[in-house]
């Protein structure tokens, strides 16, 4: 398989402008794809074909930077007026959104057409996608093995090229680690950058945000500059970076490396060959390269985030327990979402706040880290893509998790821990940039023996996307992208 990286956003989007193609014959090409690709890929769940149409032969897009260009939508969050938003999630399966999302309008004002919404894992908690009500997605590279989540059907969208982009969003690794797992572009912005409501300000308390997954860096460049904003009803800002910026990132670095996972878990030889291939490109190439690890305890850090989870999961459907007025029971959602509401009615408030202060004292930990070192270098995920029929938990797990409310607090946050004890040693490199709030990088220069992407992670200090978009443009252009 091969990417076609020259057939980027940007690109449909000239020929759009230099009236080399309509929008509307722009939106039938991208129809006949995702209806050849997709019966094998299962990445689309709502298609949005004739609105899609419509909408081409009549919104203006004279003067707008992604003029006349499709895009597919993540099915969590990132809702459009009349459209379905589900969640993955059985209690949402016929849900219709009322609303437009800030983040949508923001796509729609740059002159994207929205053709459907794509698969996401219930609720976006697993870092794979397979979604009881609409089953896995696959991977466009081999389709025995998952494109990762929770963004994982716009990872095998834009990678089967039924789209040169998708809208994605990241709580945990959730752009990265399919851009590292289907050979894409995945940013993860600075928080704040993105636009996030109406009613909503914090998501995952700032762990989580919008952006989307791309081919190459100009378009990641130019959907930055075209989605940032500064929003006053949102709980994080991050100044506005200048059009052009990415001038601005361009000088020699000194990058730390890491080869050791942030929990301890084994790291694949093929993903420290990655980095180690980066290291020498980037000593080639006139940059200051350092082997080091920084300074803080991973494992605390991801025991926060998922009390964090737990909380935010309780949270969210004691509201739609609410809305439809009657109690959940496991029927009603997978056992992932009900090990994690469950759990989340024992969190106590001390325990809630005590996660935060744990994320405030890594950020912390890494400004001090990035007094010395620009960039930190690592691996994206610890291997590549996982097999679609990968059983994560035993029978054994499962019955406590289906059992989980007979459990205290502290055997309920070890059994949370368990229930992910095999898929996180895979994407232990994602969390720590979204607690933290800094901006990370995905990108696709790797492929592993048996023909599967693997990615390598730059991370920055906050509001320094133009260093790692800069770094990313050389590394494109020097060809190492696969």
């Amino acid at each position: 398989m091969q990417i076609n990286r020259e057939e980027d956003a940007l690109h449909f989007a000239a020929l759009v402008r230099d009236k080399k193609v309509s929008p509307t014959e722009l939106v039938r090409q991208t129809i006949d794809k995702i209806e050849k690709e997709n019966p094998s890929l299962n990445a689309v769940i709502h298609p949005r074909f004739e609105a899609a149409l419509r909408e081409a032969e009549t919104r203006d897009f004279s003067g707008k930077p992604f003029g006349g260009v499709p895009i597919l939508l993540k099915d969590m969050g990132q809702t459009l007026a009349g459209e379905p938003s589900t969640s993955g999630s059985v209690l949402l399966k016929d849900y219709v959104s009322a609303q437009t999302s800030h983040y949508t309008q923001k796509l729609l004002d740059a002159g994207f057409v929205v053709v459907g919404q794509t698969n996401v894992p219930e609720f976006g908690f697993k870092n794979i996608t397979d979604a009881r009500i609409y089953g896995s997605t696959r991977n466009p590279w081999n389709t025995d093995y998952s494109p990762g989540g929770s963004s994982g059907g716009a990872g095998a969208a834009v990678a089967a090229g039924m789209v040169p982009v998708a809208g994605a969003s990241d709580g945990g690794g959730s752009i990265r680690i399919p851009a590292s797992f289907t050979g894409l572009v995945g940013l993860k912005p600075t928080r704040g950058r993105m636009p996030v409501g109406p009613g909503s300000g914090r998501n995952w308390q700032g762990a989580s945000i919008d952006f989307a997954l791309t081919k190459s860096i100009r378009d990641t460049v130019a959907m930055v500059e075209a989605m940032q904003t500064v929003q006053l009803a949102a709980a994080f800002q991050a100044p506005l970076l200048p059009n052009g910026f990415i001038a601005n990132g361009r000088r020699k670095f000194k990058v730390a490396y890491s080869l050791k996972s942030p929990i301890l878990s084994v790291v694949s030889q093929e993903a420290k060959d990655a980095v180690m291939k980066m290291v020498d490109w980037l000593e080639a190439n006139g940059h200051e390269v350092v082997e080091k690890d920084p300074d803080y305890d991973g494992v605390a850090l991801m025991k926060s985030y998922y009390i964090m989870n737990c909380g935010e999961t309780t949270s969210m459907l004691q509201g739609m327990e609410q809305s439809l007025g009657r109690a959940f029971t496991l029927d009603d959602m997978e056992l992932v979402s009900w090990v994690l509401y469950q759990a989340g009615k024992k969190v106590t408030a001390a325990e809630y706040s005590n996660t935060l202060k744990r994320w405030d004292a890594a950020a912390e930990a890494m400004a001090i880290f990035h007094e010395d070192f620009d960039l930190l270098l690592t691996p994206t995920t610890a291997d590549a893509a996982p097999r679609i029929d990968t059983a994560w938990q035993s029978a054994e797990l499962m019955e406590k998790m289906a059992n989980v409310q007979e459990f205290g607090a502290s055997e309920q946050q070890q059994i949370v821990w368990d229930m992910f004890d095999l898929s996180l040693p895979i994407t232990p490199f994602g969390m720590q940039a979204n607690l933290t709030g800094a901006p990370a990088l995905s990108l696709p220069v790797h492929l592993t023996e048996n023909g599967l992407p693997l990615g390598v992670q730059f991370t920055a200090p906050k509001g320094r996307e133009d260093w790692l978009l800069a770094l990313g443009e050389a590394i494109e252009a020097d060809g190492l992208f696969i």
